[in-house]
C-alpha cells in the first residue's frame, strides 16, 4: 500500500488557492481512479482527521489522503493513516505547494528538509524522519513586497491559470509514476 497525502486547507474559502495545490493533485488522481466529485463523494470516507479514498493506480494499491486538520497540522492525519496501515515512510508521498519554485515546475525528492513549507514540516516532525518522499508544486515566486502568507492563501491570477492546469496534471502524472515505478524512476522522468 502506498499513501499519497495532498496538503491544503479545508473549506470553500481555500479552494483554488495556491496553498491547496496538494488537494488539487489528489482531485486529479481521484478523478482518474473513478472517485471524483469532491468531499463526501462515493468511494471516499472520513478517517484519520481527513478524507481518504482507497484506489488502484496502474495496478498498485494506493490510499489518497486529504488531511482536514489545516495545513500546519497535517502531520497528525498522515501519522494516523501510516500507523493504521503500517506503511513504510518511503511509501508515503506528500504533495504540497512550494513558493520557492516557479509556477511551471514540479520537484520530487526522496527526503530533505521542509524548506519552509509548514504543513510538510509538521508531517516530518510527526513521522520523526526527513526520509519521506515529497512532490513539490511550484507556486512562486512571492512578488516583491507581498506577505508570503497572503500570497499562498491567494488564488491564481487569470494569467497564471494556463500554467497551473497543465502543471497539476504533470504533478498527478509524477505521483502515478512514483506509485508504479518508484521514486528514482519518477524523479528521472519529472525533475
Amino acid at each position: 500500500m502506498k499513501l499519497i497525502a495532498g496538503l491544503g486547507n479545508p473549506g470553500h474559502a481555500y479552494e483554488g488557492s495556491r496553498h491547496n495545490v496538494g488537494f488539487d493533485v489528489l482531485e486529479i488522481l481521484a478523478t482518474r481512479c473513478g472517485v471524483a466529485g469532491g468531499s463526501g463523494s462515493p468511494g471516499r470516507r472520513q478517517r484519520f482527521q481527513g478524507e481518504i479514498a482507497q484506489v488502484t493506480i496502474r495496478g498498485c494499491q494506493a490510499l489518497l489522503l486529504w488531511p482536514l486538520t489545516w495545513m500546519n497540522l497535517s502531520g497528525g492525519s498522515v501519522l494516523a493513516a501510516r500507523d493504521f496501515y503500517k506503511i513504510d515512510d518511503s511509501d508515503i508521498l506528500v504533495a504540497c505547494d512550494d513558493f520557492n519554485l516557479p509556477t511551471d515546475v514540479i520537484r520530487l525528492r526522496k527526503s530533505g528538509s521542509a524548506g519552509g513549507q509548514n504543513g510538510l514540516a509538521d508531517v516530518l516532525v510527526r513521522l520523526g524522519t526527513q526520509a519521506v518522499p515529497r512532490l513539490r508544486v511550484g507556486i512562486g515566486p512571492v512578488p516583491r513586497g507581498r506577505n508570503p502568507a497572503d500570497w499562498v492563501l491567494g488564488r491564481f491570477s487569470p494569467a497564471e491559470r494556463p500554467l497551473i492546469e497543465p502543471l497539476l496534471q504533470r504533478a498527478a502524472d509524477a505521483a502515478e509514476d512514483w506509485v508504479a515505478l518508484g521514486i528514482d524512476a519518477a524523479m528521472n522522468r519529472h525533475n
